[in-house]
């Protein structure tokens, strides 16, 4: 998608959102367009599915998912030990603790990106770092994670790896069991761009 026309599904709803939002509260913070155009291209904001995998199966306790569609879509599907704060109701004070906190990395998610994108730029606006967004959404996750596609048997050992990881985790994350870990070594997260560290966090609830 072209970024002009990928900043326009963003910006616009956004705006509509924005316009909630205390003037003192979020003027200090408020982006100018090119900062927006610049945090789209940079792709900061993006976790990809197969690192969300990587830390759902590895029980990361610094992954929180959060799933910003309604109460009726979380409740019919969601991903592994997210909580459920619609992007409508982003805003409310309950919600807060949750989004403005820098122990943990907080990842949104919705079926595609606009949504997600939409309440990570929200947040930016609030002035909070550590929200980003699941690169492609569900659609994506169930595409690469849930039902990856197997490479050919002349493919490079990597995407191999990275197939036999993809599946496992589907296996494992989507109600099956894990399967028998490959003789091929595990493959490399993918490169993305580099993020702030975070505290340590220790085991728990």
């Amino acid at each position: 998608m072209k970024p002009r026309l990928y900043l326009a599904l963003i910006i616009i709803p956004l705006g509509l959102i924005l316009a909630a939002v205390p003037a003192n509260t979020t003027h200090p913070y408020k982006l100018s367009p090119q900062d927006l155009l610049e945090h789209v291209n940079s792709g900061m904001q993006y976790f990809s599915p197969d690192e969300v995998a990587h830390m759902l199966v590895s029980k990361d306790p610094s992954l929180v998912l959060i799933d910003v569609r309604s109460e009726d879509e979380y409740e019919k599907f969601h991903l592994p030990g997210a909580i459920n704060i619609p992007l409508s109701s982003m805003l409310e004070d309950q919600w807060k603790d949750y989004i403005n906190q820098d122990l943990r990395y907080n990842v949104f998610y919705s079926n595609g990106t606009v949504n997600s994108n939409q309440a990570w730029m929200l947040t930016r606006q609030l002035g909070y770092q550590n929200n980003y967004v699941l690169q492609g959404g569900l659609n994506y996750w169930v595409e690469t994670i849930i039902n990856p596609t197997a490479p050919p048997s002349t493919s490079p050992d990597e995407e191999i790896a990275k197939y036999d990881f993809r599946k496992g985790a589907g296996q494992a994350l989507g109600g099956g069991a894990v399967v028998e870990s490959s003789t091929q070594p595990a493959p490399a997260l993918p490169k993305i761009a580099p993020r702030p560290k975070k505290k340590r966090v220790e085991g728990g609830c």
